[in-house]
């Protein structure tokens, strides 16, 4: 393992199996997984070690936490971010420092494994989603990424372009500070490198969809004062509405540290249409006396906008590299993070020799469509949203019996459509892959989902349901590294089954499945289920022709 801020002693070429380009959360997390599983890793990244991110995405969706649990870096991130007594509830209310019309409660992280009631604490999942501001979590995973054997990291390095032919592909990078030039070949390469990815362009993908959604006027903000000013709890997301002008004030150390967000109308073009500092001071409900200090401007639009391919022979895009759309229920980040976990291991099964070339041709057949019908629920809200914003009434703010009435049906309708977004279980835990090679669909259909919806199911294609084992594991925690077979009756014999995958050495772990929980989760004898978490077959007895199933789920003779 080698680790180097540049490469002023590199030679011409280094060779590695996979070159990443990007050292965010997607690009950190896809190179932890594919060096767990024995997979040699070049990242490249342009920015210095240690060189903080912008303040970006504030949440770790549940399905994340799963990963970063199997990576063993969870609680790392779990230990981190708002104080551990902070609530990290959404509050309503006419500015910040005004009357509260609607809260949506969700707990503090000392409290996320034991609290009840709230309208996510149902979650079948053994790690509930945490609010963490990236300027802490991205320092996390480089640290833990940087440490991990079959990890290396070139700093201050940044990416040209790439050549490839049926053998493998060539990055040629620079280091930034000396002008070097370097050539790392690898099998493939995978471009994590943003929203205006290099590696996008060099392979000839086009981003199409939705432009602009939306324009947001962002400033992040030190302002000590603020908490004392506000009356009642303290909440992790604060939404004024009022007719002057609504936005959204997220707290990001807990003591003094905010993101404000001003939802631009649609008659203000660009981001200096409004003053900033009137914005600021309208949305937190303070005078001109109350002082604060501009840390950063972090204005962004919302688009919605997905790639035409998500790879070229060689050459994969993950995260927003391959779709960008407007940040609601955090899915911007956590979006690029479940590529991450769908590619890692595909990759993995191919080089390692298991997995037939064909396997990976699933990653795009199968993220391609979940994030448009994603980025589609995305969109919906944010024109939902801004329509709320608009309707806002006069009376809001007022005194009296007008006034109680305009704050209580703006604050149930508040509650109705957001907590869909705070609280999004189908976002989770509902998608489905319904046109992968590498399932065996049965011909019956995955139960519909919205954002704040799902159903537990085993038909091919969904998540494995979670369920709590009667000795007290969490289910995921006992599944094998790559697929394992779930058996919920011991009788069932399994052995034709087990011989096929040896025979074609995949990687096949039992796993009898003991819980009280499981009959409500699960209507088959026998589910397979991918490393992935996801159901790739199901059935009451072994199949009749167990070698074309093992051939299908490692991608060999699929169509």
């Amino acid at each position: 393992m080698s680790h180097r801020e540049g490469c002023r002693d590199m030679t011409t070429t280094t060779e590695t199996d996979v070159t990443i380009i990007g050292a965010g959360p997607v690009g950190l997390t896809l190179a932890m997984d594919l060096a767990g599983r024995g997979i040699r890793v070049t990242v490249i990244e342009q920015r210095r070690r240690g060189e903080p991110p912008s303040v970006k995405c504030n949440h770790v969706a549940a399905r994340s936490m799963e990963l970063f649990r199997r990576l063993s870096v969870g609680w790392k991130i779990r230990d981190a971010g708002l104080p551990a007594d902070y609530p990290n509830d959404i509050a309503y209310r006419t500015t910040m420092v005004g009357r509260e019309i609607a809260r949506i409660p969700i707990p503090c992280r000392r409290d996320r494994y034991t609290a009840e009631g709230g309208p996510d604490t149902w979650w079948p999942t053994p790690e509930p989603p945490h609010r963490i501001n990236q300027i802490y979590l991205e320092p996390i995973l480089f640290t833990h990424a940087w440490a991990t054997p079959g990890v290396t990291i070139l700093n201050r390095v940044q990416f040209d372009d790439l050549t490839q032919d049926d053998s493998g592909v060539t990055a040629r990078v620079r280091h930034l500070d000396t002008g070097e030039t370097l050539r790392i070949a690898a099998r493939y390469l995978v471009g994590c490198d943003g929203g205006r990815s290099e590696v996008r362009r060099a392979i000839g993908a086009r981003l199409s969809g939705d432009p602009v959604v939306q324009r947001v006027q962002s400033s992040y903000i030190r302002a000590p004062q603020l908490l004392s000013l506000r009356g009642g709890e303290r909440a992790w997301g604060n939404i004024s509405l009022n007719p002057r002008r609504s936005g959204t004030v997220y707290a990001i150390d807990g003591r003094e540290t905010w993101l404000i967000h001003n939802y631009l109308k649609d008659n203000e073009a660009d981001f200096d249409a409004v003053d900033r500092d009137w914005a600021i001071r309208a949305i937190l409900g303070v005078g001109p006396a109350f002082r604060y200090e501009i840390i950063s401007r972090e204005d962004w639009f919302g688009r919605r906008l997905v790639a035409d391919r998500f790879h070229d022979r060689r050459v994969f895009l993950c995260g927003d590299a391959a779709h960008i759309w407007v940040p609601y229920a955090g899915y911007g980040m956590n979006a690029g993070l479940a590529d991450a976990a769908n590619l890692g291991w595909l990759l993995a099964a191919h080089l390692n020799g298991w997995g037939a070339e064909g396997i990976l041709d699933a990653y795009e057949r199968e993220r391609q469509p979940i994030t448009e019908q994603v980025s589609r629920f995305a969109m919906d809200h944010a024109h939902a949203m801004a329509k709320q914003r608009r309707g806002v009434p006069a009376e809001i703010e007022e005194e009296g019996r007008a006034g109680d009435a305009a704050r209580a049906a703006l604050g149930k309708a508040a509650y109705d459509l957001n907590v869909q977004q705070y609280c999004c279980a189908g976002l989770n835990f509902g998608y489905y892959y319904d046109t992968s090679p590498i399932i065996a669909y049965d011909g019956a259909p995955q139960p519909p989902y919205s954002m704040g919806d799902f159903t537990p199911s085993t038909v091919p294609g969904c998540r494995t349901p979670h369920v709590w084992l009667d000795d007290g594991r969490s289910l995921y925690d006992a599944l094998g590294p790559e697929y394992t077979l779930l058996r919920l009756d011991p009788t069932v014999a399994v052995d034709a089954l087990q011989g096929a995958a040896a025979s074609r050495g995949l990687p096949l772990h039992l796993l009898d499945v003991v819980s009280g929980e499981a009959a409500a989760a699960y209507d088959a004898s026998l589910v397979l289920s991918r490393p992935d978490q996801h159901v790739a077959w199901r059935g009451d007895a072994q199949p009749t022709d167990p070698l074309s199933l093992i051939d299908r789920l490692r991608g060999a003779g699929t169509t």
